[in-house]
């Protein structure tokens, strides 16, 4: 018939010789029957070596033993079998990756009689699984922060142990200083900063530098030579000038001679067209040099790193910026006063997270009174630090004016609206959200009263002298930027000693718990604080805080003291011009009790030109109070809530002089108003003694 092969035909043979498998049978004994050429030349035997012997009788190891107890279960189950396995056989210098297939041969009836053995070299599959394999990890382990650092050891975890011995990254000095015009392929000589590092080896013995260092490196060395063409260098031991180019720092030379380096894949970072820094890849416990497909998936590897990293340079950048920015605008160094002492603290936002607007300040005022501020502007990074030193400034300009805590917060209100309105125009999405809350305390250390006032600001904690901790009992009110909502004053009286603790949202709200849990935690904390409010501060942030926030978080601290009654003299005056010398004398007198007789002329002079104004000017009822502080201050109080200004008194002009000398004759004065009128102060320093 045609087409007909005859079963005598040498096409059986012919298979079992050209197989690409190596092949071998062997009996129910074990012993080989017969074997192909490729098993021969992978075992380095011939087939005389292997027919009519056991396979563990001519190769010795846990391999081949292994292999015998599958063949033997083959022939005891009749049920094929087939591994992967990853190893060096005999004539090879190197692993590889194999599959052993091990089926049984049944005669007619069904009974198995022998044991097919069938082993392909599956290394390009395996290496191209192993490729999709670290790619796909790389995809979902790089790039997981915003943080420099952490991407790049990401990367360097990434490759090591499953494509490198040794992995390095360094970046150029003008990416982690944020210098765009010299982030070109840099010529000849170029230093890089190490970034991160890994190694089989715990510790990484075989680095030259440690993180955080930098090396400079010649232009024949891998790395600089990647830099400069912006393409992958591979360099082996095989290549002659291989030790001359890398040998030039001491401490690597020695480290490629003790750990056997001999391979070495530098790949330059790049992303949006810029150069970045290098990563190189370095082998050498394991034997095989990298080969191009290496090249290629280095390049893989080190470009899905590229763009996390530069998101990440531009996002530290960034935010080192914004952090500058808002720690500038708070307080460098908190004043001294008589009226309290106070401690603070600010933490900036985690990286994830961004530089928000939280601040905090203490504004001397009149009287020897002090302002307390916390606020907190709605976002994060730049344009919140910016709208937070506009917030500041303006709160200590309406507190220089000496307005009440709750027509401070409607003024400022005002401000976020009018804010809030002209960033509804601009086109930058991140300006648009402008908002804020605020918490305002005005404490007077000589009536020990306390106004406070606050726009959608958390409450307060009080700690009295006994150790006992609540939060202020304050009405609700809204956040600055809604507008036209009115904002109330609360009045508490502090006995000396009392500690008031005002802090932002930040310090008591957390993904883990809600708002009642982290105030709980902060009565906890504050409960029989330490002595020291330094202290006190941080117990609050590690009881409160622990090692992680998400937001930022201002506290400030402030232990409450009081004016002894010696040191505050008042007196009540009738609406009579007759009364000003004998106020002048009981003054000159409280004085010389005072031992400041040289502060009597200017101070005697000073009273002299307020009670008078207030005389002839205003209405009853008419006071004066001196007060010994750090300064010493004249204050005179009126019914009249008409404010007097300064001017230059003309030539003929009778009067108008008053203020005018007021002013000459002391360090500084203003008008704040008051419940039933105005109070014009001045204050004077106190003589040297």
């Amino acid at each position: 018939m045609d087409g007909y092969i005859s079963i005598d035909a040498p096409y059986v043979d012919w298979a079992f010789t050209q197989s690409p498998y190596a092949l071998a049978i062997h009996d129910r004994n074990l012993v080989c029957l017969r074997v192909n050429d490729r098993m021969c030349r992978m075992f380095g035997l011939t087939e005389d070596d292997l027919r009519g012997r056991r396979l563990t009788d001519v190769l010795q190891g846990p391999q081949y033993d292994a292999l015998e107890r599958n063949m033997r279960r083959v022939l005891e189950t009749g049920e094929a079998t087939q591994r992967e396995t990853y190893r060096r056989v005999p004539v090879e210098t190197h692993e590889r990756a194999w599959s052993v297939s091990v089926s049984p041969l049944k005669d007619a009836a069904g009974r198995t009689q022998a044991v097919w053995i069938g082993v392909l070299n599956i290394s390009e599959q395996h290496a191209a699984r192993q490729r999709l394999t670290l790619l796909n990890r790389a995809g979902t382990h790089i790039g997981t922060t915003l943080d420099v650092t952490r991407t790049a050891q990401e990367l360097a975890n990434i490759a090591v142990p499953q494509f490198a011995d040794l992995v390095v990254v360094d970046l150029l000095d003008a990416v982690l200083l944020d210098d765009d015009t010299s982030l070109g392929p840099p010529p000849g000589t170029v230093a890089l900063r190490r970034v991160a590092h890994q190694s089989i080896f715990p510790g990484v013995p075989e680095a030259a530098v440690r993180p955080g260092e930098l090396d400079v490196h010649p232009e024949s060395f891998p790395s600089a030579r990647a830099l400069a063409t912006g393409e992958a260098v591979l360099m082996t031991e095989d290549d002659p000038t291989f030790f001359e180019a890398t040998g030039h720092n001491p401490a690597r030379a020695a480290a490629i001679r003790n750990f056997g380096l001999h391979s070495i894949l530098s790949v330059p970072i790049r992303a949006r067209g810029l150069t970045l820094g290098v990563a190189a890849f370095v082998r050498g416990q394991r034997p095989e040099p990298f080969e191009q497909d290496d090249v290629l998936l280095a390049e893989e590897l080190t470009a899905r790193a590229a763009l996390s990293l530069d998101n990440a340079c531009r996002y530290t950048h960034e935010r080192t910026t914004a952090l500058a920015l808002q720690r500038s605008l708070l307080p460098q160094r908190l004043p001294e006063h008589s009226a309290v002492e106070v401690a603070s603290r600010y933490l900036p936002a985690s990286a994830s997270a961004g530089v928000g607007g939280d601040w905090f300040d203490v504004i001397p005022l009149s009287g020897a009174r002090v302002a307390l501020v916390v606020g907190d502007v709605v976002g994060h990074g730049i344009h919140a630090s910016a709208t937070m030193g506009m917030l500041r400034t303006a709160v200590r300009t309406l507190a220089d004016v000496d307005l009440a805590p709750d027509e401070l917060l409607i003024r400022l209100d005002d401000l976020v609206s009018r804010l809030s309105a002209r960033a509804d125009d601009s086109d930058d999405d991140a300006a648009n959200d402008v908002g804020a809350t605020c918490l305002y305390a005005v404490y007077d250390p000589v009536s020990r009263q306390c106004s406070l006032a606050r726009a959608g600001h958390p409450l307060p904690a009080l700690v009295t002298p006994d150790g006992a901790v609540s939060f202020v009992d304050m009405p609700a009110s809204p956040p600055l930027g809604l507008g036209g909502l009115p904002f109330e004053s609360t009045q508490i009286e502090l006995p000396p000693g009392s500690i008031l603790a005002l802090y932002t949202d930040g310090l008591i709200e957390s993904r883990d718990h809600d708002i009642d849990v982290g105030l709980e935690q902060l009565r906890s904390a504050l409960h029989r604080p330490a002595p020291s409010l330094e202290t006190t501060c941080d117990n609050v942030l590690e009881a409160v805080l622990g090692e992680r926030h998400a937001d930022d978080v201002a506290l400030l601290v402030a232990r409450t003291q009081a004016l002894q009654n010696d040191r505050v003299a008042t007196w009540d005056l009738a609406d009579d011009p007759a009364v000003v010398a004998d106020t002048r004398k009981q003054v000159g007198e409280k004085l010389a009790g005072w031992g400041l007789d040289d502060a009597a002329f200017v101070t005697e002079l000073v009273v002299s030109e307020l009670v008078t104004n207030a005389i002839r000017y205003a209405e009853s009822p008419i006071q004066l109070r001196l007060i010994r502080d750090r300064t010493l201050i004249c204050e005179v109080s009126d019914g009249s809530s008409t404010a007097p200004h300064l001017r230059r008194a003309r030539t003929l002009d009778e009067g108008g002089r008053g203020l005018l000398l007021v002013s000459q004759l002391t360090e500084r004065w203003g008008t704040r108003q008051t419940e039933h009128g105005k109070t014009i102060w001045a204050e004077q320093p106190l003589p040297v003694t």
